[in-house]
């Protein structure tokens, strides 16, 4: 059974940084590709970043590339997030599922950790 657990949300001011991280077994990072999603009020769940079973990154979304950047080691997967800004405001969830060409398809999921950036 995979089981994925988020930490790390919380409220920050615009330009701030958060790191959102989740824990996972060493298995499930070796089986599975690994990711973040968000959804925002009102809107469809959306990519974020992606990391292969081999620890190489898929994709960025475009709306983070050059802002956020993923991570593991061999207990967490990792979200740093700099710069953030209000439009970044959602609930992220960590995924466990398959790539699908440059980004992945997620099949397990976390229980979501919310990401408040005011302005």
């Amino acid at each position: 059974q995979v089981q994925l657990v988020e930490s790390g949300g919380g409220l920050v001011q615009a330009g701030g940084s958060l790191r959102l991280s989740c824990s996972a077994s060493r298995r499930t990072f070796s089986s599975y590709a690994m990711g973040w999603f968000r959804q925002a009020p009102g809107k469809e769940r959306e990519f974020v970043a992606g990391m292969s079973g081999g620890g190489f990154v898929l994709n960025y979304a475009d709306s983070v590339k050059g802002r956020f950047a993923i991570s593991r080691d061999n207990v967490f997967l990792y979200l740093q997030m700099n710069s953030l800004k209000p439009e970044d405001t959602a609930a992220y969830y960590c995924a466990a599922g398959f790539i699908a060409g440059a980004t992945m398809r997620g099949t397990y999921w976390g229980q979501g950790t919310q990401v408040t950036v005011s302005s």
